[in-house]
């Protein structure tokens, strides 16, 4: 599995996964949209860790400026 997502990349989702986890853990959203943002929040986390993004593949998007097709050495 090649890496397709850049620094910048993953640590905005990091970002946004923290964002979650606060507006989930202060009671400001509840509900079914706690659910819907613990679960983006745990998929950004698990993409930023591992550098892949499988959504990226179909719509063809890298962001880690490496040219298609080239992966971890």
């Amino acid at each position: 599995m090649q890496t397709n997502m850049g620094t910048i990349d993953r640590g905005v989702r990091v970002a946004l996964a923290i964002v979650f986890a606060i507006l989930i853990f202060t009671g400001v959203v509840n509900g079914w949209l706690a659910i819907v943002l613990g679960v983006l929040a745990v998929v950004f986390v698990g993409t930023s860790l591992i550098g892949f993004c499988p959504l990226y593949l179909p719509l063809g998007i890298n962001t880690s400026g490496r040219p298609a097709g080239k992966g971890r050495v």
